[in-house]
Order: C-alpha cells, then sequence, then structure tokens
C-alpha cells in the first residue's frame, strides 16, 4: 500500500473526508502499525528543521567580546612595541586558553539545554491497527487517524472527519487571535488559510472541543513548516542571575582599572619607576583582580542543575526557573495525579436502591460486587445477571465515556482520562466489553468535556430510543436533574438526600460523579439546553485515588523549608479535604469553594490565602487570583497545571509547572517547568535542587574572588610601597587561568548540604555578594596577601632571587587557595570532619590536578623561560603547605566565631508568606 506524495500541495480543504481517505490509502480505524512503519521511513519524521544553533567560530569570537580580553589584547600589543616579545606571545597564549575555556564550557551548557528540550517532544493519540495509542508526534505519517481535543497543540496538518465543538487558536499561523470554529465539511478550493475549516493546521492549539482527524501532511510540508514560522532560535543562555554577575563585573572592572591606572601612575610619579614597567605593573593588577572565569562557571553550575533536575523527571524549559526555584514559598497543587498516583479504581456505587460496593484496586478488571453491609459477616456477591439499574448504571458509563482499557505487555492500562478509565474498568469487572457496547450503541453526538460546565454529554441509540447521556460533578447534575430513576421507574428527586450520599461518598476521601440520561428525539445535534434540562439522575459512582506515598514525605519536606502546599482541585470539599488531612497538610479546618473565591473581594482573598490550604470545587480562573493574591502577601509562587485554561496562571506563577503525562501542550508552553511523571515529589525535588544550585553558585564566587583580590593586592602594596612585584602579570594570569580551570570548577559538583530543607525560602531581591560574603571575601583576600607577601619576603631574606621568591610567592597563593577551597565546601559549617574534609571527589581531584600542573609550571624548563619559574627546595615546600593549613585553619576559627554570634549564611527572606507555621500568627 503506498501512499502518493505530490510535487504540487494537495487542496485537502476542499476534498470530502472518503476522497481525502482514499487519497492517502488510509481508513477511519487507521493504519496498520506495519504499513506506518513503512511510511515512516518514506516520508521521514514529522519535525520541522531546527533553527541552526550558534556557529562554533561566532561562539569562539564572542569569548574575546569583554572587557578583560580587551586589556589583554591591548597589554599584549604594547608588550610586543615594547620589545618584550616573549611577554606578548604568553600573554596571547593565555588570552587564547581562556577563550577555549569559555568556548568549550558554553558549548556544553547549550548541549545541556538542547537535550533537555528534546525530552519535551510532544505526543500524538493515534489509531493504530484499529486501537487507540499514544505515540511521539513526530512518528506520525500521513494517512494516521489522529485524535485531539481542548489544550492539545495539533501534532500535524489534519483533514478533519469528525469535529465536535471543536475550535484552534491559529495566531500562530494567520495572526489571528481569536479562536476558529472548525467542522469536516469540504470548503471551496480558493478558500483563504483562515477560512479552511475542513483544516486543523500543525503547531495550532485546541482551545475547545474535540476531533478526528487524518493526517494529511507532516513535517516540512505543513502549513507552519512552509512558513518557517515555528523556527526559532537557541534560548539566550542569559539568566537574571548571569546578568547580575556581568553588571557586577563591569562594576568591578571599572574600579579595578581606575586602581591600576592610578597605582601605576603613582609607581611613576612617586617613585621614579620606568613607565613601561609600571604600565606592566598595572595591567599585572586589573589582569589579577578580574574574576574572568566567573560567568562560564555559573553557567554550567545552572546547565548541571539542569541536568540533575530532568534525572529527576523535572524539565526546565527556560534557565531563570533554575534559580526561582530556591525562592518558592508557596506550592499550588492540583489533586489529582499530582498528589494522588492518578489511579482511578471505582470503590463505590450509590443507586437509588442502595449503596454497592466494589472491590479491587487498580485497572485490572478483577473483582466483585456487593451490597454495603454493616454487618460484620461478609457480604454476598451480586449476580449482576438480575440487577438491571446497576447493569444500566454501567454501559451509561461506558457509552458516555471516552477512554479504553487495553492489556500491554502483562500490564493492565487505561488510554485516555484515568476518571473515565475506572468507570471502564467498573463495567469490565461485571462482564461488559466497552468494544461490544459502543459497537451496539453508536454514538451520534456528543458535547465533550469542558471544566466550565463540568460535564460531557453523548447521544446514542438504546434498546431502540434516543437517548442523552450525561456525566459529570454531581453538583451539577442535581441542578440540572429533576427526577431519579430506578429501575426504569421514575419518581421524584429528594436532593437533601442526595447531596447527602455525595457527603457521605466525599468523606471517605473518594471523588464523586454522577450520571444522569433523557429521551429525546428529533435532535441530531447537541446543544447545551439539551443537556440541561429534563435530566432524571441514575445514581453516584465514588472513585478512589489514593495518596502518594511519597507525596506525604514530599509534603512533610516542604513544610520544614518554610513552604507552604495548597491544593487545587475540581472535587468536592469533603473529599479534598479527607485527601489534605491524609497528606499532611497544615490547615485542614475548611476548605474554600470556587464561588467562594467568586464573591470575595481581592483584599479578603488576600486575607484569607495564608489561613486555608484546601480550595475545591476551583475552576481553572479561580488559580490566577490566587496566585495574584499570595504575591500579594509577598509569596513567591509555584503553581501547577494541565489544561489549557490553566495558561494565565502558569505564566503568573513565579514558577508555572505543566504536568507531562495528563498536560496538554498549551500547559507545557507556557510553564517554565514540564513534570515527566506528574508527581508532588518531584517539584518539591527541584525546590531542592534549584536551592543547591544557588548555594553552590554563592560558594563558588566567595571562592574565586578571594584569590583575585589577594594576588591584586599584593601587586597594589608592592608598587605603592615601591617595592619589587611578588607576582608578575605573566604569573598572576597563570593563577587565574589556573584556579578557574580546575579548582573553580569543583563547587558546582558540591552534594546539597544537610540542612538545605529545613531553611526557609532565600529571598530573591537579596544582593548575591550580601555582607556576609563580602566580608568573607575581604578577609580571605588579607589572608591570602599576608602568605603572598610572606612567602616572597622569606624567600629573599634567606638568599633566594627574585625569581626564586616569586615562584614561591605563586606557589603559596594556588596552594592557600588550595586550602581555602575545602573551607568553602560550606559556608559557615565546619569542615573539621571526615565528611567535611575528604567528603568530595571532585574537590580532591580538583586539588591533585591543580599540584600536578604547579609542579610542571615550577619545574619544567621551557615553561619556566615563559613564565619566570624556578625550582623550589623541600623547605619551599613545607613553609607553603605550613601556610596553607594556617590559612584553612583561621577561615575555620572565622567560622565559629561567626556561629557562636548567631550569624547566618544565608539571605533571607524578607516578604511574607514563606513559613506555613506562622501563617495563624498572620
Amino acid at each position: 500500500m503506498t501512499a502518493p506524495r505530490h510535487s504540487e500541495p494537495t487542496a485537502w480543504h476542499a476534498l470530502s473526508e472518503e476522497e481525502s481517505l482514499d487519497r492517502l490509502e488510509s481508513t477511519r480505524d487507521g493504519l496498520k502499525g506495519e504499513e506506518a512503519r513503512r511510511r515512516l521511513a518514506e516520508h521521514g519524521p514529522n519535525q520541522l528543521q531546527q533553527a541552526e544553533a550558534r556557529p562554533w567560530w561566532k561562539r569562539l569570537l564572542a569569548q574575546f567580546n569583554n572587557i578583560l580580553m580587551l586589556v589583554l589584547n591591548v597589554a599584549a600589543i604594547a608588550s610586543l612595541g615594547l620589545g618584550h616579545t616573549l611577554d606578548a606571545g604568553a600573554i596571547f597564549g593565555v588570552v587564547l586558553i581562556i577563550a577555549l575555556i569559555g568556548f568549550f564550557q558554553e558549548g556544553k551548557a547549550e548541549q545541556a539545554l538542547e537535550s533537555i528540550r528534546q525530552m519535551l517532544s510532544p505526543q500524538a493519540q493515534v489509531l493504530r491497527d484499529g486501537r487507540r495509542e499514544t505515540i511521539p508526534a513526530e512518528e506520525l505519517v500521513p494517512g494516521d487517524i489522529v485524535l485531539v481535543e481542548s489544550g492539545d497543540r495539533v501534532p500535524a496538518d489534519l483533514r478533519l472527519l469528525e469535529a465536535r465543538r471543536f475550535r484552534t487558536e491559529e495566531a500562530s499561523l494567520t495572526g489571528e487571535s481569536t479562536p476558529v470554529d472548525k467542522a469536516s465539511d469540504a470548503v471551496a478550493e480558493d478558500a483563504d488559510l483562515g477560512d479552511r475549516s475542513s483544516m486543523a493546521f500543525a503547531s495550532t492549539i485546541v482551545v475547545q472541543g474535540n476531533a478526528r482527524g487524518l493526517v494529511v501532511e507532516t513535517g516540512a510540508s505543513t502549513q507552519i513548516g512552509r512558513i518557517s514560522e515555528m523556527l526559532r532560535g537557541v534560548e539566550q543562555l542569559k539568566t537574571p542571575l548571569l546578568r547580575q554577575i556581568d553588571r557586577a563585573g563591569q562594576v568591578l572592572a571599572f574600579f579595578i582599572l581606575g586602581a591600576a591606572v592610578l597605582t601605576g601612575a603613582f609607581g611613576a610619579l612617586v617613585h621614579g619607576q620606568p613607565l613601561g614597567d609600571m604600565f606592566m605593573a598595572a595591567v599585572g593588577l586589573a589582569v589579577a583582580a578580574i574574576p574572568e572565569g566567573l560567568p562560564a562557571i555559573v553557567t554550567i553550575g545552572l546547565a548541571l542543575g539542569v541536568q540533575a533536575m530532568a534525572r529527576r523527571n523535572a524539565i526546565i524549559r527556560r534557565l531563570p526557573a533554575v534559580e526561582t526555584l530556591g525562592s518558592i514559598s508557596t506550592i499550588f497543587s492540583d489533586k489529582t495525579g499530582t498528589l494522588t498516583r492518578n489511579e482511578m479504581t471505582a470503590q463505590a456505587i450509590w443507586l437509588p436502591g442502595g449503596e454497592i460496593r466494589i472491590e479491587g484496586i487498580g485497572f485490572a478488571p478483577e473483582g466483585s460486587f456487593h451490597r454495603a453491609s454493616d454487618g460484620e459477616a461478609e457480604p454476598e456477591a451480586l449476580d449482576l445477571d438480575d440487577d438491571h439499574a446497576l447493569r444500566h448504571f454501567l454501559k451509561v458509563g461506558v457509552l458516555c465515556n471516552d477512554a479504553e482499557l487495553a492489556e500491554e505487555e502483562g500490564r493492565w492500562r487505561i488510554h485516555g482520562d484515568p476518571t473515565e478509565g475506572a468507570l471502564v474498568v467498573a463495567a469490565a469487572k461485571a462482564g461488559l466489553s466497552t468494544e461490544k457496547l459502543r459497537g451496539d450503541h453508536d454514538r451520534h453526538d456528543a458535547i465533550p468535556f469542558e471544566s466550565e460546565r463540568k460535564y460531557m454529554a453523548t447521544l446514542h441509540e438504546v434498546d431502540g430510543e434516543p437517548l442523552l447521556l450525561v456525566k459529570g460533578a454531581p453538583d451539577r447534575l442535581l441542578e440540572m436533574c429533576h427526577r431519579v430513576r430506578d429501575n426504569g421507574e421514575d419518581s421524584e428527586l429528594d436532593v437533601e438526600r442526595w447531596e447527602e450520599r455525595i457527603h457521605d461518598l466525599s468523606s471517605r476521601g473518594l471523588r464523586v460523579l454522577a450520571l444522569a440520561e433523557r429521551s429525546i428525539r428529533d435532535v441530531h445535534e447537541l446543544a447545551d439546553e439539551h443537556a440541561e434540562e429534563e435530566l432524571v439522575l441514575l445514581g453516584l459512582v465514588g472513585l478512589l485515588d489514593p495518596p502518594r506515598d511519597e507525596a506525604i514525605e514530599a509534603v512533610k519536606d516542604c513544610l520544614a523549608a518554610g513552604i507552604r502546599p495548597v491544593m487545587i482541585t475540581g472535587d468536592h470539599a469533603v473529599t479534598a479535604l479527607a485527601i489534605a488531612r491524609e497528606l499532611g497538610f497544615a490547615h485542614t479546618e475548611r476548605a474554600i469553594s470556587g464561588r467562594e473565591i467568586e464573591g470575595m473581594s481581592d483584599a479578603e482573598l488576600e486575607e484569607i490565602i495564608l489561613e486555608v490550604d484546601v480550595f475545591a470545587r476551583a475552576a481553572p480562573e479561580h488559580k490566577l487570583r490566587l496566585v495574584q493574591a499570595m504575591q500579594a502577601r509577598g509569596g513567591i509562587c509555584a503553581m501547577t497545571g494541565d489544561g489549557v485554561n490553566d495558561g494565565p496562571a502558569l505564566k503568573r506563577a513565579d514558577v508555572g509547572v505543566a504536568m507531562g503525562i495528563q498536560g496538554t501542550e498549551a500547559a507545557k508552553e507556557a510553564a517554565e517547568m514540564v513534570l515527566a511523571d506528574d508527581n508532588f515529589a518531584t517539584i518539591v525535588g527541584a525546590i531542592r535542587e534549584g536551592r543547591k544550585v544557588y548555594d553552590n553558585i554563592r560558594k563558588t564566587i566567595t571562592f574565586l574572588l578571594p584569590t583575585n583580590g589577594g594576588q591584586g593586592l599584593a601587586i597594589m602594596l608592592a608598587v605603592l610601597a615601591g617595592s619589587t612585584l611578588p607576582v608578575t602579570p605573566l604569573q598572576a594570569l597563570w593563577v587565574n587561568m589556573v584556579v578557574a580551570v580546575t579548582l573553580g570548577l569543583a563547587l558546582a559538583f558540591e552534594a546539597a548540604e544537610p540542612d538545605i530543607m529545613s531553611r526557609q525560602p532565600r529571598d530573591p531581591d537579596a544582593s548575591l555578594l550580601d555582607l556576609f560574603l563580602l566580608w568573607r571575601v575581604v578577609f580571605v583576600s588579607v589572608l591570602l596577601l599576608v602568605g603572598v607577601f610572606g612567602m616572597f619576603g622569606w624567600i629573599l631574606q634567606h638568599g633566594g632571587s627574585e625569581m626564586l621568591a616569586r615562584t614561591g610567592a605563586v606557589n603559596m597563593l594556588v596552594m592557600g587557595s588550595a586550602a581555602y577551597l575545602i573551607n568553602s565546601r560550606f559556608l559557615l559549617r565546619s569542615t573539621l570532619s571526615v565528611d567535611g574534609l575528604f567528603g568530595s571527589r571532585p574537590v580532591w581531584g580538583s586539588i591533585a590536578t591543580i599540584v600536578a600542573l604547579q609542579l610542571g609550571w615550577t619545574y619544567l624548563p621551557f615553561i619556566q623561560v615563559i613564565f619566570g619559574s624556578e625550582g623550589l627546595g623541600l623547605g619551599h615546600w613545607g613553609v607553603i603547605l605550613a601556610g596553607s593549613l594556617a590559612i584553612y585553619l583561621i577561615v575555620e576559627l572565622e567560622k565559629r566565631v561567626l556561629r557562636a554570634r548567631g550569624v547566618s549564611s544565608q539571605p533571607t527572606a524578607s516578604h511574607g508568606g514563606h513559613d506555613p507555621r506562622e501563617a495563624e500568627s498572620s
């Protein structure tokens, strides 16, 4: 079987449904799996050509586009002009090495982000071999039959075969922001793109209804592929943190260059030093003091965080989310599938004649039915052949339903909504075949479920009579029903009695659905008014979705970390409270309903937001107001969502979190983070990782700056005092390079500190270099300065040459920095323990590497020629090791003093809404 392709685009919108199927040699039941694989090999994957990544040469040239590189290049050219050929060559060489370091590090970061993006490949619901399957959208081929519904991103160009209240957002194609109504009827061949109502185009968003379509074009052949509007560049790596570092670097460079110029001028004018020497001294000071490797190291730290989160099923779509996660004070979470397992199982059915219990958990169709009994004796299983009311109830639950049950690789799975799947499983337990029921009772029309209407309706012929079947929220259906049906006989609906039954089921933590029906004639196309009048209630079903065990632990972690978990659910308030109590939420005395939210002013909602952890019967539009209320109280919010209507709340939240399994493509587009497992515990794990990344960046900054500060101060003081420079400009370049490449990267791999999830969230407005870090930078800079001058002077006093003294000073600086690296593993906690000293392989690996580099720098003849180094003796190394140990111990003593004074190393939160334990007093 061959699917012909044409050089001229086919006017699929003008062909009838059958003509389109014939043209692609397909059927309404879809392709055979083998044929789909053959077509995939023929036509290639359904994906657009990605925007080209930045060429390597552009990334390399970009490394030279900063003040430091400008200073170094000017210094090299000036050195060459002054006849210092060796110095100029060495400076040019170091410039190239620094550029290559940034080049490779940035390349790794871009690769990390690209690999994460590839994890977000959209899924598609298709019919293959007559069965509904979920496959990656890139595996779609012409001739496939695709099912799409509200919130989905259309995965390919589709010729619609069925469309039920189907509307799409086509702004990405036509620029028209108003949703477009779609139908299966062919339109004129010359219709404009925006008027081709029989087509759903790739990349557009479904905003209402559902449809079944024939894939007619894929990949670059789609409309969006032809006009290239989906081609996007690689996301920029600049984040607020990196921009903050860049700004700080510019200010720092300004002051350092000023200090270098004034220092050089002072040496020339006051001490009468040669101008060329003072120029090189000023260059050395500037080069020594500017931490050129910092931005690249920070980028790598963020990229490592993204990869670590991805391994834990939290896929970061935008780098700034990594930073923001450490500040989260409130997590607004959906209940079903996120806090619970999303393995809905029908546990109880309440018919007019009484309650029926159903055994069995999960999707396996195994379990019996029995009447509810308060007695101790085990109740007898029901004979379902004699219980016509129950069989009819189960039949309605299957027909007013889009889910399917399938056994795959020995496991039972649901294709479709798990809530609907629970009804299919319950019917299967009663021996009712979903395939046979749906085959015997064709669906003539349907009103798909929408959160606004809270019900779904389908039109069938049942027992020779046209019946409208309705399934939805029990409180909504009670409003729409006036009678109740029991074994074919109708009676008045006792609303209070049925509300008591709803409350009874809800209080057990069960989600409740109601089923209803009505006879309907001479109706070929359903409207809302058909479903909302003259309905007859059939009964209720209670569905169990047990809390995830890991979610219970995650809630404990949240509360310990000063983070408030807040549940937002469409379920009944009693059900939501029962689940919240089982999960261990802080405030479960009451739940606020969506209607109550609507009746509150913004000020009232802001008052209540800190006192209530459960919001029930809440629609997606209520989420936006809840986020705004918490943000008005100073909270930093994460918001979960899966539907198209969750988009505004996801965008408004500080971190929008979309569901990767149940979430729509619209929700994923609006979110900063996607959960690959739809699990609440994954959010908490991502927050932990976000805190760790920020911690490690602060540690890296605190470690790198004193190295620059120490050698910069050494050069400045030497010039001001009119004495010999303890470190030459070339040697300063070497120190900066090797420290950044080896020691600087080690802290990015540091594990999270034990108390990381017992701290309050950090204030996102807090300065990166707060008073604590500034003090530490200055304190350690002075220690390194003393070590460098001490080593330099000691060797000179004992008859050593200037070259030998400088070699000792450089090694003292590098080894002292290596010792301080161990201090930096914990900003305030002591490292005087086995774990503190030896708990990090990257730290000791980097120390071993830099020791090897320094030995080569000190003893290899060709390096000695370039950098002016000289071999040290064992006594010199003994003094260097003793000085390094002294620096380590002094910093540990400083930590102890600060701990005794109650100083905190963390930027504290200055805004409200953080600590759930303080909510009552608020």
